[in-house]
C-alpha cells in the first residue's frame, strides 16, 4: 500500500463522520424550520386549522427534514471538492411536492388545515432566493430570481388581514411579529438553498476521494 493510499484510508472514517454530522445537522435544521412553519400556519388558519399525523408529520415535517439533510450533504460535498452534478442538490426543496400526494386522493384536502399552499410556495421562494444569493450565473438572472422571495414582503403586507384577520395588520404588534415570522422563514431557507451554489473548498491534502471529480 502506498503512502497516499494509507493516508486516504486513515482519513476515510473522519470524512464519514463529518459527512454524517453535516447531514444530521441539516436534517435537524429542516425539521426545526418546518415545525416553526407549521406553527405559523396554525396561527393563520385559526379555528380552521386541523393538525393531523399524516398531514403534519408525513407531508410537512418529513419532507423538510429530508430537504435539510440533502442540503447538509451538499455542504459536505462542497467542502470536499464537489462531485459531478452535485449542484442539483439546490433542488432539494422539491421534496415538498409530497404535499400534493394527499391532494391526488382528495383534491379538496390540499389547502385545508393550514397546510398546503404556503408550504409549497415557500420552498420555491427558497430555491429562487438561493440562486439569487449564489453569485453564479448572469446578474440579470439572479435579480429576477430574487424577485420571487422578496415578493413575500409586499404580498404578505397586502393580504395579511384578509388571510388571518384584523390582528394580522402590520401596524399591530401581533401582525408585525407574524410578518417577521414569515419573512424569516423565507430568508433562512434561501440561505440554506444557496449552499449548493457556493464555490467548492480547495483541498489541501492533494488526495481526492475515490470516484470524485472536483466541480468548481
Amino acid at each position: 500500500m502506498t503512502t497516499g493510499e494509507t493516508a486516504a484510508t486513515a482519513t476515510a472514517p473522519v470524512t464519514g463522520r463529518r459527512a454524517a454530522g453535516l447531514v444530521a445537522l441539516g436534517g435537524l435544521c429542516g425539521l426545526t424550520w418546518a415545525a416553526g412553519l407549521r406553527g405559523l400556519m396554525a396561527l393563520v388558519a385559526g379555528a380552521d386549522h386541523n393538525t393531523t399525523w399524516v398531514g403534519t408529520f408525513g407531508w410537512l415535517l418529513l419532507p423538510a427534514t429530508v430537504t435539510g439533510a440533502l442540503l447538509g450533504w451538499a455542504e459536505h460535498l462542497r467542502r470536499t471538492g464537489g462531485r459531478r452534478h452535485w449542484r442539483w442538490l439546490a433542488c432539494a426543496p422539491l421534496t415538498f411536492l409530497a404535499l400534493f400526494v394527499p391532494g391526488l386522493v382528495d383534491p379538496g384536502s390540499l389547502l385545508e388545515g393550514g397546510v398546503g399552499g404556503g408550504a409549497i410556495a415557500l420552498p420555491l421562494m427558497g430555491m429562487a432566493g438561493g440562486y439569487a444569493l449564489s453569485r453564479r450565473g448572469p446578474v440579470w438572472g439572479r435579480v429576477l430570481a430574487g424577485v420571487l422571495p422578496l415578493s413575500a414582503v409586499p404580498t404578505w403586507a397586502l393580504t395579511a388581514t384578509r388571510v388571518g384577520g384584523p390582528e394580522f395588520a402590520l401596524d399591530q404588534p401581533f401582525g408585525a411579529w407574524a410578518a417577521l415570522y414569515l419573512w424569516s422563514f423565507v430568508a433562512w431557507l434561501s440561505l440554506g438553498c444557496a449552499v449548493p451554489h457556493r464555490p467548492v473548498a480547495r483541498l489541501t491534502s492533494g488526495l481526492p476521494s475515490p470516484g470524485r471529480r472536483a466541480v468548481h
